[in-house]
């Protein structure tokens, strides 16, 4: 799969990008959460899981200190960052806000 990350961000819809590592418990931990949210917003998101043991150098670009690290983007833009694991509700409250902003 090749990875063109500057196009994905600069959709008109949100794009969530989840920074997280196979051998990480809690990105582990999280992984159902993420499907869920997906199925629940369906087109209102798209959700990109990304590696960073396979793209370490676009994980230091993004200055991703840990994982899972969750970032929020429209039209390239970041609107929101957590970094570690985060509750259903505290993601659906953050994107709600994102979609708020504009």
């Amino acid at each position: 799969m090749t990875l063109d990350f500057e196009t994905l961000i600069l959709s008109n819809r949100l794009v969530l990008v989840d920074f997280f590592a196979t051998w990480c418990g809690p990105c582990r931990a999280m992984m159902p959460m993420l499907d869920d949210v997906q199925a629940e917003l369906g087109d209102r998101l798209h959700i990109e899981k990304i590696d960073v043991d396979e793209h370490t150098s676009l994980a230091v670009k993004q200055r991703v200190m840990g994982v899972p690290t969750l970032i929020l983007f429209r039209r390239g833009k970041e609107l929101w960052r957590h970094p570690g694991e985060l509750t259903k509700a505290a993601l659906l409250q953050a994107i709600q806000a994102a979609e708020s902003a504009g």
